[in-house]
């Protein structure tokens, strides 16, 4: 079997694995990118949030997303039976960005791709990893060509950026169980039809709560040629309650919200709907350098939260990120703890996501944004600032102890 050889081993195009790629060739690094499907290719993740765009910056692609002409967002606006609120991502209590896109991933996705081979990483399509050697010198991948061809290649470092394929976490067997409750997702693709004289704002996304059933949210991502990413998220068992097919199920789930419904009363259900479920996922450990193997896990290969607050993409550049900085400190002759430096690192923003989410499904968030009372401006920012992703900020308060958001609701009770 014929074997190659690499600097850096990227495994999947996407998010993470493009942006590690461009930070990884500014460094002068030889990057081989193997992706199992061809570009482009559907996927969900659609909400960008403005900590994105320092990470899309730093990797030397912010010209080719701006000039690709996705949707502008400035925020997130949250409706509950008639209620409303919304958040501008300008104030907001951390400093950087605080505007971003909605894309149709498989644009995205693609413009990214193309930078990293515009700067100079080599991609793969179709070819897909079968097996996996960490306990060499040098991480060796079995690959599947589109022609059916078995090779191998190894690198000084593995990068696994295969969101859901979840590749090393699979070969490994360094999965472990999420602690949340097993969810899914319908979703799809429409042209919305909805009339500019509502109040929806195409600028925001929009989280809407089922009326009867607060553990239910539906998700309207707009784009910028009419159409939107619409899907719905419940406990999985709730949603086998509804039979047909995935877009019929959408329907009828769509059509309990009486305030979504109306705004979509327009629109074109032109594409097929599909369904993911049990996406939450968790791993034994983001890496294996401390040990002598040399991989890390980027992005959604390492661990998913809940798309509640759009977090996925940004916690994937982040990891590619960090994992990158490593990399060029060790190439320096500089002694790089992966647990301190990357791990613990990304797990602060992690963390801090994951304390929104579970307040999120306690009911803590909504009580908190859907309270009657007059907003405290500062605490306002700072939930603005971890909604735009600045999760690594730790002078936020609600960053540096999440717990505070428990006794903010508790507050919000009297």
């Amino acid at each position: 079997m014929k074997t190659e050889k690499t600097d850096i081993l990227i495994i999947g195009a996407g998010p993470a694995g493009a942006v590690a790629a461009g930070l990884l060739r500014q460094q002068g690094r030889q990057v081989l990118i193997l992706e199992r499907e061809q570009f482009p290719r559907f996927s969900i993740g659609e909400s960008l949030l403005p900590q994105s765009m320092e990470l899309i910056e730093a990797a030397g692609m912010l010209r080719d997303v701006v000039q690709a002409g996705f949707q502008y967002k400035n925020g997130a606006a949250f409706a509950w039976n008639g209620r409303y609120t919304a958040f501008d991502f300008r104030e907001k209590s951390s400093p950087g960005w605080g505007t971003t896109y909605q894309v149709q991933r498989a644009d995205f996705d693609q413009v990214l791709a193309n930078a990293a081979q515009g700067m100079g990483a080599e991609i793969r399509y179709r070819h897909e990893v079968s097996a996996v050697d960490v306990d060499a010198a040098r991480p060796r991948l079995t690959v599947k060509s589109p022609e059916g061809e078995t090779y191998q290649v190894e690198g000084n470092y593995l990068l696994d950026a295969s969101g859901f394929g979840r590749v090393l976490p699979r070969l490994l067997k360094l999965e472990t169980p999420s602690n949340f409750p097993a969810r899914g997702a319908i979703f799809s693709h429409v042209r919305d039809h909805i009339d500019p004289a509502s109040s929806f704002d195409r600028n925001k996304i929009r989280v809407t709560v089922h009326p009867k059933f607060p553990h239910v949210w539906y998700w309207t991502i707009p784009f910028s040629n009419g159409r939107c990413s619409l899907g719905v998220v419940a406990q999985t068992e709730f949603l086998a309650q509804y039979p047909g097919s995935e877009l019929e199920r959408l329907q009828a789930l769509v059509a309990e919200a009486p305030d979504l419904a109306a705004l979509l009363k327009d629109a074109e259900w032109d594409t097929p709907g599909r369904q993911i479920v049990g996406y939450a996922a968790n791993v034994k450990s983001l890496h294996g350098m401390n040990q002598g193997h040399r991989y890390a896990l980027l992005g959604n290969a390492g661990e998913f939260l809940d798309p509640v607050f759009s977090s996925g993409v940004t916690i994937a550049f982040k990891s590619a990120s960090l994992a990158a900085e490593c990399i060029r400190r060790e190439a320096a002759g500089e002694k790089v703890d992966w647990d301190a430096d990357y791990d613990r690192a990304l797990r602060t923003g992690v963390d801090t996501f994951r304390a929104f989410v579970e307040a999120w499904y306690e009911g803590w968030f909504q009580r908190i944004i859907f309270h009657d009372k007059q907003k405290t401006p500062d605490i306002h920012r700072m939930i603005s600032a971890i909604l735009a992703g600045y999760v690594w900020d730790r002078t936020n308060p609600y960053v540096a102890e999440p717990r505070r958001l428990a006794v903010l609701a508790q507050l919000c009770s009297v």
